[in-house]
């Protein structure tokens, strides 16, 4: 990704599961219910929704989240990235709440952002639902970047997608997939509009560390060149993060 289109349409059709933060699981929380997570993660591609954001090379990213016992949460990730002034910011917010036994809805909003750069914040509200079938966690959920942006003009952008997480018992592996689906009314991502893309992997966990593996690849035409010069082309991903 080397300039400003792409920039801006790689946050729409550009998942893997390693470019999002995972925050730690037993975090502690303030008389207030508020709780605060975060992470430092190293990954040798950063890519999202199947796209590489940093060149096919390695990346350095972390954030953290602020979140209340309510639902309502807050918060901010970065990564460095392979085009405009090399950084990407996202900021989030939301509201996360158990709907029955099990199922939990999560709905809100991401702002991209890319400091010292013209026209290039992209703002794309979110919805999904999570839950557990047997031994797996899976999660379901939409993305859409409206058009009028000033870095989208009149185009726009929808991503849907499905996760799956599933936890070998009485180990430190988790197994993990993921599927996901964009059309924007751009041709950039795939030619036509439209681009598939997939993950599969597994992380095992030691403490507050965990070390990620997972093969991402998208449909992306070949034509030209084209899939390889996007850094849409099948990879081996590796990740290595902290949660606190």
């Amino acid at each position: 990704m080397k300039n400003l289109s792409r920039a801006c349409f790689g946050v729409l059709l550009a998942a893997s599961a390693l470019s999002t933060p995972a925050f730690a699981q037993d975090a502690e929380e303030d008389s207030d219910g508020i709780t605060i997570t975060g992470s430092a993660t190293v990954v040798s591609d950063y890519r999202f929704r199947g796209f590489s954001q940093s060149n096919e090379e390695a990346a350095i990213q972390g954030g953290f989240t602020i979140g209340h016992d309510s639902g309502l949460y807050v918060g901010t990730w970065g990564s460095s990235i392979g085009f405009n002034n090399g950084t990407e910011i996202d900021v989030f917010a939301g509201f996360a709440k158990e709907v029955t036994p099990g199922l939990t809805a999560d709905i809100g909003a991401t702002v991209y952002l890319y400091p010292g750069a013209n026209n290039t914040t992209v703002i794309e509200p979110y919805a999904s639902l999570t839950g557990a079938i047997g031994p797996a966690t899976v999660k379901g959920g939409i993305a859409w970047a409206p058009g009028g942006q000033n870095s989208l003009g009149d185009a726009s952008g929808v991503y849907i997608y499905s996760d799956v997480g599933v936890q070998i018992p009485d180990t430190p592996f988790k197994l993990k997939g993921h599927v996901g689906y964009a059309k924007s009314d751009s041709f950039l991502g795939g030619l036509d509009g439209e681009v598939f893309d997939y993950s599969v992997g597994v992380d095992v966990t030691w403490k507050v560390l965990t070390l990620g593996v997972a093969y991402v690849n998208t449909d992306a035409p070949k034509f030209g060149g084209y899939k390889e010069a996007v850094g849409a082309d099948g990879a081996v991903v590796f990740s290595l993060g902290a949660a606190f």
